[in-house]
């Protein structure tokens, strides 16, 4: 049953979805955003990797990063009260950290002024497939989870971890993004 976000205030809901390669993350905001009758920060970073006709580069994760955040502010004037994100910067920070060691200053002062109220943290207990722009399978893959899980935490974010394959992944997104409206709901 698909449902639209009541929400008597003016402020926008953000549901962040995060979490390794090949987990989900953009399924889960289009399936959402149809759900809730909204719009969703599609990933950017697929889409430019594969224009591109060499490696990616640092200067390369820079623009995808800016881009992001430009594009937030486009799909939030199109969401209707709740907005989710396909990625968000804590991906990008770890992709810095991962491959470059090294990590734009301006990325983490973003992330302290989070709005973002919820993360959805994809978990790896779907398989992951192989394509011409994903690098992270295997063991890496679990790696990184843990790295998201430790950077939500360090942040102080909100996030509720999501398992399950097909529909039982989405019902369980639909109940953390239920539970995080009800909590907001019923702030003073």
């Amino acid at each position: 049953m698909e449902k639209r976000v009541d929400t008597h205030s003016a402020a926008l809901i953000r549901i962040g979805i995060t979490g390794p390669e090949c987990t989900g993350k953009s399924t889960l905001a289009a399936g959402l955003a149809a759900h809730y009758h909204t719009a969703y920060v599609p990933e950017y970073a697929r889409e430019y990797i594969e224009s591109l006709h060499r490696p990616y580069t640092y200067d390369d994760v820079v623009h995808i990063a800016e881009r992001q955040v430009r594009e937030e502010k486009v799909y939030a004037r199109k969401a209707n009260g709740i907005l989710f994100y396909d990625t968000y910067l804590i991906i990008t920070k770890v992709w810095f950290s991962v491959v470059y060691n090294r990590i734009p200053e301006w990325i983490d002062k973003v992330l302290k002024r989070n709005r973002i109220h919820l993360f959805l943290l994809c978990d790896t207990d779907i398989p992951w497939i192989p394509d011409k722009v994903r690098e992270n399978g295997g063991e890496m893959r679990e790696k990184l989870f843990r790295i998201y899980r430790q950077e939500l935490e360090k942040y102080g974010f909100r996030y509720s971890v999501i398992h399950g394959k097909g529909d039982r992944r989405m019902q369980n997104a639909i109940r953390a993004v239920e539970s995080e409206l009800q909590r907001i709901n019923r702030k003073p």
